[in-house]
């Protein structure tokens, strides 16, 4: 007679129960660790990597931005303290009038 061979179906209920279910969630484990790590080295990494260099031009714009503020604000300070030296001086020549005093 001939022999009939008849193919099971490989099931998750019949791979559990064959090898017990901490076997098969460190394979499922194993497997979604791999696809994750698969999926940030391929697709995640080269946008980083852009993002990187877009990051460092930007600090270096702020950085630019910032001496432009320094140094305005340097400029506006001796204004303003030469506006108050010239105020200061024509005040006393209004009021001096120790000069006009005979003495």
């Amino acid at each position: 007679m001939d022999e009939v061979v008849v193919e099971q179906g490989t099931t998750i209920g019949s791979l559990i129960s064959d090898y017990g279910f901490p076997i098969i969630a460190a394979f499922a484990m194993a497997y979604f660790i791999y696809f994750i790590w698969t999926w940030v080295s391929t697709k995640v990494d080269p946008v980083i990597g852009d993002s990187h260099m877009t990051l460092i031009k930007l600090i270096d714009r702020v950085r630019m931005l910032d001496n432009d503020l320094i140094r305005l604000n340097a400029k506006l300070d001796i204004i303003l303290q030469e506006r108050e030296r010239r105020e200061k001086d024509s005040r006393d020549i209004i009021y001096n009038t120790d000069d006009d005093l005979p003495g």
